[in-house]
């Protein structure tokens, strides 16, 4: 058994899908299988794999639909032949801030679960709420409100647990069950996380919540990484105790329930590592493991996310989470709506909908745009808040002007973007020394050499966009390695086989300059759009 090969098994259960990828030691892929909730489980009649209320602000997903989820990615593995006896450890990924409610009979359900049923058949009736309320979930406000005036403000509330108060946060979302369904809470043993209910059903009992992820809930004290007494107490009575115990993110979990080795032929040892969140285990899956690494993900919405060695939350922008790979560091994020659509309409509008007319643009006109600035806001902002829609254009005198030529448009909305990107990024400390792209934009070597101009950091792809079940994989082996030492490894010591990312661009010093010397006025300007 000692030579035999060794695999490890991610999980991610997203908004819209549950996937698996499977490692070994190497770090090679050897399996990899996913499957989308509308389409392989329509009878729960979700859409982008969430149900929208008629309100617009209330989104939930059911819980059962992860249950059977699991039900069917396991059979297809087992379709497959996947190698699924030569799993040593599994830990996973899950959508952040969703809640689910699982009711007095849950944890001995999930103790004696038989082999002959699926898991869908035996724990229909373990949740005391049907429907759990997930991220995209907007009906909090007074919650939130509640929580920063509870707390000292909204800074008190970001020095403490790392953000200010949101509204998909999941204290805000109990906080708003315990009010408005005061018979459901009270009829609630434990209330988990997506990352910690997937392992619950693995471990057949009470999974922990990782301080990683634990740090999305504005309920846990980011520094001490333990349940904040003044933020239980200003969310729910009782609360410590439904929530259960916070965990480091290598810890173990448990031990893999025999369910799943008499039905689907795992060995009877295998090491359930606590799972944390999706941009969590994207980090890992990204490699990011030293201060100063930053990965840039350019979608229809962009987040910047990063190593940190200090916490410096701030109320108005980014979260801080505990380091899901290093327990004495964290990690930062931002988030912003306007991405690639936004520079898709810039595209269309200024160059006739061609990416190489783009380029050709960008190429005539100079860096730092002779001092124009532009701020493209086709949906509202979160990074910074700006409610209102439109666009901004300044001159190089700070005066506002009603258009730019197209050149002038399309390097303005480059620019701004990582211009913003830099300012932001330094007010929650991030100093970057390597950037990872990823996402579908991160293939246009026009905006890649804008970010690393502007960001002043050489730029590296990743070949994989989808991450964070690799970094599950990656968590798996990292978790299970750190058990057999008896404590703590260094995440970097299972990485040193990997292959390298792809350096695509190098900063040049005269562009950094230029950019450096603007992004005082670019803050200027932007405090006025903010106001309006």
């Amino acid at each position: 058994m000692a030579d035999e090969k060794k695999l490890f098994l991610g999980l991610d259960s997203s908004t819209q899908g549950l996937k698996c990828t499977i490692i070994d030691e190497a770090l090679n892929t050897v399996y990899e299988r996913a499957i989308n909730f509308d389409r392989d489980l329509p009878r729960f009649g979700t859409k982008g794999g969430v149900q929208v209320a008629a309100d617009g602000l209330t989104v939930t997903s059911p819980a059962l639909m992860w249950v059977a989820a699991l039900d069917l990615l396991l059979e297809q593995m087992r379709a497959d032949k996947a190698p699924l006896a030569l799993v040593r450890a599994i830990s996973g990924s899950g959508q952040q801030h969703g809640s689910v409610w699982l009711n007095a009979k849950a944890e001995s359900k999930l103790r004696n679960l038989q082999a002959d049923q699926p898991l869908e058949t035996q724990l229909a009736d373990i949740f005391s709420i049907a429907d759990s309320p997930v991220w995209m979930d907007s009906s909090t406000g007074a919650q939130c409100a509640a929580r920063e005036k509870a707390l000292g403000g909204a800074q008190a509330v970001a020095d403490l647990t790392g953000s200010r108060a949101y509204e998909r946060f999941t204290g805000n979302q109990i906080a708003k069950i315990h009010e408005h369904q005061p018979a459901a809470f009270a009829a609630t043993s434990r209330i988990a996380l997506v990352s910690s209910f997937i392992p619950s059903l693995l471990i057949g009992g009470f999974a922990p919540i990782d301080a990683s992820d634990g740090s999305g809930m504005n309920l846990m004290d980011i520094r001490r990484k333990t349940w904040s007494p003044a933020a239980l107490d200003c969310t729910a009575p009782g609360l410590a105790a439904k929530l259960g115990p916070i965990v480091a993110s290598h810890e173990k979990a448990g031990t893999l329930h025999k369910w799943f080795s008499q039905r689907y032929g795992f060995t009877a040892d295998v090491q359930v590592i606590a799972f944390s969140g999706d941009n969590p285990n994207s980090l890992a899956g990204l490699r990011l493991q030293d201060p100063g690494d930053v990965a840039i993900s350019l979608g229809t919405s962009d987040t910047v996310f990063g190593f940190l060695a200090e916490a410096r939350p701030s109320a108005s922008e980014g979260h801080i989470f505990a380091n899901p790979v290093a327990p004495d560091a964290y990690m930062a994020m931002l988030c912003y709506k306007n991405g690639s659509l936004t520079r898709e309409f810039i595209r269309d509008q200024s160059a006739g909908g061609s990416w190489k007319a783009y380029a050709q643009h960008l190429e005539a006109s100079p860096v730092g745009n002779g001092g124009c600035i532009g701020f493209y806001i086709r949906d509202p902002e979160i990074t910074p808040p700006i409610l209102k829609t439109g666009i901004w254009r300044f001159d190089a005198a700070g005066k506002p002007v009603d258009r730019f030529e197209p050149a002038q448009d399309c390097r303005a909305v480059y620019e701004g973007q990582f211009l913003s990107m830099r300012l932001h990024g330094r007010n929650v400390g991030f100093k970057p020394h390597r950037i990872l792209a990823t996402g579908g934009a991160s293939v246009d070597m026009s905006l890649i050499r804008v970010m690393c101009n502007v960001l002043g950091a050489p730029v590296f792809v990743a070949e994989k966009a989808d991450s964070a079940s690799l970094g599950a994989a990656y968590r798996a082996l990292h978790g299970w390695r750190c058990l057999k030492a008896g404590g703590f490894v260094s995440f970097g010591e299972i990485l040193k086989t990997a292959a390298p990312f792809k350096q695509v661009a190098t900063p040049d010093a005269g562009a950094h300059a230029i950019y450096t010397a603007m992004l005082e006025r670019y803050a200027e300007l932007e405090k006025r759009v903010v106001k309006g």
